[in-house]
């Protein structure tokens, strides 16, 4: 009788391995990179993620000759993907009160980041020197804080950062409540620590806080600006 798999004494032969399509296998690489680096840090070695791949080191290699390569598709995956070009328009739309046009930026927003895997991969990226932190603020800064500014600017009835060019203060004043939404995320994935059950009143809050606070930065920085400015001339 021919030996099998279910006679005693004869062991189980090994499944073959599944051979994916290239793009289906770069894709899965890409998605276990990302939660093995949110769970290791960005220190995390490729071996250890091929390990839990179940595949060999070379085969990650196949598809991204460097980890700084694979890196790179992690970024496009967690943030770029992520990201809904439509947000800087919610921000400039003056058909709507300012209030809440940022407010429900914030709102769209933390649906999309407030996630284990983006949060803590871009602390790691920070703590580690890798760019994907500094790549993503600059994203921030150009489509979020500096639209926020000038709208501000707007709503006071001040000049636009083409006449007189968005002042330090004012730019940090948007940069505080943007830190102060993100930092809810860092307290859940990163500290372990309760956030609101009401985020949207809190991020609310915090928007009024920004809009009522900011008001005397906002004039008195623009002032200053036109008074230098005139003074050149």
């Amino acid at each position: 009788m021919t030996p099998t798999a279910d006679c005693p004494g004869h062991p189980t032969p090994a499944k073959a391995r599944r051979r994916l399509p290239a793009a289906e296998r770069e894709r899965q690489i890409v998605e276990a990179a990302a939660q093995f680096f949110a769970e290791h840090g960005l220190g995390g070695q490729t071996r250890e993620l091929a390990k839990e791949l179940g595949i060999t080191h070379s085969a990650i290699f196949r598809y991204f000759p460097t980890k700084e390569a694979l890196l790179d598709r992690v970024y496009e995956h967690v943030y770029v993907k992520r990201w809904n070009p439509a947000w800087t328009g919610l921000v400039c739309d003056r058909s709507q009160p300012l209030s809440s046009r940022i407010v429900r930026f914030y709102a769209e927003y933390t649906e999309q980041i407030f996630d284990f895997v983006w949060v803590r991969i871009f602390v790691f990226s920070g703590l580690k020197g890798y760019d994907i932190a500094p790549r993503y603020l600059a994203t921030i800064r150009e489509r979020v804080i500096h639209p926020i500014c000038a709208e501000v600017r707007a709503d006071l009835g001040l000049p636009d950062p083409e006449t007189i060019p968005l002042t330090e203060r004012e730019i940090e004043a948007a940069w505080a409540m943007h830190g102060k939404v993100f930092y809810l995320a860092i307290r859940k994935f990163v500290y372990g620590w309760p956030i609101p059950h009401n985020l949207s009143q809190t991020i609310s809050d915090d928007v009024t806080s920004f809009l009522e606070g900011s008001r005397f930065i906002f004039l008195e920085s623009v002032s200053s600006a036109e008074f230098r400015k005139n003074k050149q001339y």
